[in-house]
């Protein structure tokens, strides 16, 4: 397990250390992570075992990475991604529903040909504020190859929240919004940019954030 870089956290919290996860690494540490996400989310408990196995497929997809942010050797943040395809649950679901809002098939084709799904970012409730969720969005899509970044995120009013603040300073506009996906009653919105990101010293500084995708569900 290799330092990436370290993280001022909040204070009398420590330092955060973000750590680049390799799949073996990803496995066995899958119950902390989900443990981050599930409180991040606020969901019920026994949530965390219906997306373990998700979460354990999406290890095996091409471009997968992910990166933790650790305290005291605890994962207390996490964010993985992986190369968006025209055979992903989310990615037909989000070719429909852009055409649906109007798109026409080759603009939501141009969108879809080239882009990393970010699918999970997360940080728990103690450390958020701090930054971390920030850098663990530069880390973690630093030196992709695909052309565009898309993600879903949950509505908020007003877009209120970390998660929104975050993208938006990241440069993150519209490409769907209060759309709702098969199986799902909550409205998201599908944001997306251009890579690479700005730099640390630009737009992605000084928030943190809890965001998810939306998957179909395992059985």
């Amino acid at each position: 397990m290799g330092t990436v870089t370290v993280v001022p956290a909040s204070a009398g919290s420590g330092d955060v250390t973000l750590l680049d996860l390799s799949p073996h690494e990803m496995r066995a540490r899958l119950t902390e992570a989900l443990a981050v996400y599930v409180d991040a989310m606020g969901y019920p408990p026994g949530t965390d075992l219906h997306r373990a196995p998700m979460w354990s497929e999406h290890i095996l997809r091409p471009g997968w990475r992910a990166v933790g942010a650790l305290q005291a050797d605890r994962i207390v943040g996490i964010a993985y991604c992986y190369r968006g395809d025209h055979g992903q649950w989310w990615h037909r679901q989000v070719r429909d529903g852009m055409r649906r809002a109007g798109w026409t098939p080759e603009r939501a084709e141009h969108v879809l040909a080239d882009y990393v799904e970010l699918t999970e970012l997360h940080v728990a409730p103690g450390v958020q504020g701090a930054g971390v969720g920030s850098r663990l969005l530069g880390t973690l899509l630093a030196g992709r190859s695909e052309q565009r970044v898309l993600l879903s995120t949950p509505e908020v009013h007003a877009e209120d929240n970390r998660a929104w603040r975050l993208y938006r300073r990241a440069g993150f506009t519209d490409v769907l919004r209060r759309f709702r996906f098969a199986g799902d009653s909550r409205p998201f919105a599908v944001l997306g940019r251009e890579l690479p990101l700005p730099t640390r010293s630009s737009a992605v500084t000084g928030t943190t954030t809890t965001t998810t995708t939306t998957e179909e569900p395992t059985t």
